[in-house]
């Protein structure tokens, strides 16, 4: 891949992980001029994948902000086929809404099923890095943290499958569900990409005791 070519896909990989920044933000984090970026940035506005918003500051020159466009999805990561969202399209207009809300019940056990070895063993803390590291496989782009009082957060920059989820939330339902039952623990999902979250972002804590 030619050198320019590589540094427009790290200001895409830019702009999906930390979200709009100005031209003086990205050739910081990226290690080159403003010249440079400025280029870059021409290149992916002329072909749709970025577009800018003037930022007005309490002091100094309005400046502008870069952020993707929806058709800059293309390029990043998408594990599924278009003709999912027909073959469901039909399922539900044949056999009613709650033929989906089986097969989501259904993909929820099945991926419980497939995966809860790798998590038999390990203490929470461990539980949260696997799962990481099992959606960052799958393309969701993740990162997670431990915060304070034994609690972490987990963000997945990236949706393989945003088109079924934008349609059909069941599919983030089905996520949580597994994720709070592989990892034995209380989930919640502060923000979802499908709900108009920039990221999907979930806060992880050990189980409440149960009362005797």
């Amino acid at each position: 891949m030619k050198e320019s070519g590589s540094t427009r896909n790290q200001i895409l990989v830019l702009l999906k992980t930390k979200g709009p920044l100005t031209v003086s933000d990205m050739a910081e984090h990226l290690g080159v001029t403003e010249m440079a970026v400025r280029r870059h940035l021409n290149t992916l506005e002329r072909d749709q994948l970025v577009t800018s918003q003037l930022l007005r500051q309490s002091m100094g020159r309005p400046t502008s902000q870069y952020f993707l466009t929806e058709k800059s999805e293309e390029f990043f990561p998408k594990n599924y086929h278009t003709f999912t969202l027909d073959l469901l399209e039909d399922l539900e207009e044949r056999h009613g809404e709650e033929i989906i809300e089986e097969l989501f019940r259904s993909r929820e056990k099945r991926l419980t099923e497939t995966y809860q070895d790798r998590f038999k063993g390990l203490n929470l803390r461990e539980r949260v890095e696997e799962l990481a590291k099992l959606q960052d496989s799958k393309g969701y782009m993740v990162k997670w943290e431990e915060n304070d009082q034994d609690s972490f957060t987990l963000i997945e920059y990236n949706c393989p499958i945003a088109q079924v989820a934008n349609r059909y939330n069941q599919a983030c339902s089905c996520e949580l569900n597994w994720f709070r039952r592989l990892l034995d623990a209380e989930v919640e999902q502060y923000t979802c990409k499908a709900k108009g979250g920039q990221n999907c972002i979930y806060y992880i804590r050990p189980k409440a005791e149960q009362e005797a």
